[in-house]
């Protein structure tokens, strides 16, 4: 624990220093605060006892990434990372609509399918989370949701039902 904290403060103090000595950032803010949400959610979830083991993964074969991938004791999790300024149009949580869910989907079975010894990607237990960052209430100090099983792995169209 004692590491991850001074990893994180010598990361703070390293974006405080690059922030007076580079040029200024262009990315578009939301972007950065993103950027910064999935900083925070890596952190938070090492503290929850997440052994993180891939950030940003993405698949040559589909259009969306795997924001964090981790082991949460003996369970393979995907965690989509969401992350906002306010509360007040909708719920982070809630960006996670149908589309993008199967999206995750995809890009989480292509990963599964790159693990070594993995001869069938459903032979591992494996979920979903899906964490919100929040930055309403302290710019420096976010708040966490986190909602574990946030939705299956699989989904089978056709019957309309979750197996």
């Amino acid at each position: 624990m004692l590491s991850a904290r001074l990893t994180q403060a010598t990361l703070r103090a390293l974006d405080w220093l690059s922030a007076k000595l580079l040029p200024p950032d262009q990315t578009a803010p939301h972007l950065q605060t993103g950027r910064r949400g999935e900083e925070a959610a890596y952190f938070y979830l090492r503290r929850q006892g997440y052994i993180i083991i891939a950030r940003n993964f993405r698949s040559p074969n589909y259009r969306s990434e795997l924001d964090l991938v981790g082991w949460h004791k003996d369970v393979l999790c995907f965690i989509e990372v969401k992350t906002r300024t306010t509360r007040a149009v909708k719920p982070a949580e809630a960006a996670v609509d149908r589309e993008k869910r199967d999206d995750l989907r995809h890009v989480a079975r292509d990963f599964l399918r790159h693990l070594p010894g993995e001869r069938f990607p459903g032979e591992r237990r494996a979920r979903f989370d899906v964490l919100a960052v929040y930055y309403d209430r302290d710019p420096r100090h976010p708040t966490f949701e986190l909602f574990q099983n946030a939705f299956p792995l699989a989904y089978n169209r056709g019957l309309a039902r979750y197996y």
